[in-house]
């Protein structure tokens, strides 16, 4: 029984990669993906640790593998990894804050953490795209986090939250998600 838990456990953690990392492609062709103003298909996936753990691991390794075709490079691979990582744990965390069954604040960890962490790395680049902690102000940081922070709202309150009411109201999340 233990093992067939573990299997589902990687198995939703590995399609719940695949999908981020082939959602954030698709908005990297139209120059959605990278940058100071983002709007990530894959981040609406950042709801799905309301329904498992496995979406932890699953959401970070595929935004790791997402990351891989950034301009910034191992900067983005770090930050953006970090960032996504910490969001799905906060998610997890906020599933159970509810109003009317709703768990309304399952989005903001996303949101909250890419406008630290991204904010953060986007402000601390020169005008060549070099990475570095003398290049931060606070005014830089101001401006990528607003940019960051309201694609991110848009795609995580817009996207993200009816992507959990449909899963939840189809009974797709328990066909999914059940252990």
């Amino acid at each position: 029984m233990r093992t067939t838990k573990n299997v589902r456990f990687l198995t939703q953690a590995a399609m719940i990669a695949a999908l981020y990392a082939v959602l954030t492609y698709a908005a990297a062709a139209v120059n959605l993906a990278y940058g100071a103003v983002q709007f990530r298909f894959s981040e609406a996936l950042t709801v799905l640790p309301v329904f498992t753990p496995a979406a932890i691991p699953g959401l970070a390794v595929g935004c790791f593998l997402a990351n891989l075709g950034s301009p910034l490079g191992l900067v983005d691979w770090i930050f953006g990894t970090g960032a996504t990582l910490l969001a799905a744990v906060g998610t997890w965390m906020a599933r159970k804050i509810q109003i009317k069954g709703v768990p309304v604040l399952a989005p903001l960890p996303p949101v909250i953490a890419n406008v630290v962490l991204v904010g953060f790395e986007l402000s601390c680049l020169s005008s060549a795209g070099t990475f570095a902690l003398g290049n931060f102000t606070w005014a830089a940081f101001g401006a990528s986090a607003l940019s960051v922070g309201i694609g991110e709202l848009v795609i995580c309150y817009a996207l993200g939250l009816p992507l959990l009411l449909a899963l939840r109201k189809t009974g797709a999340s328990q066909r999914l998600f059940s252990c």
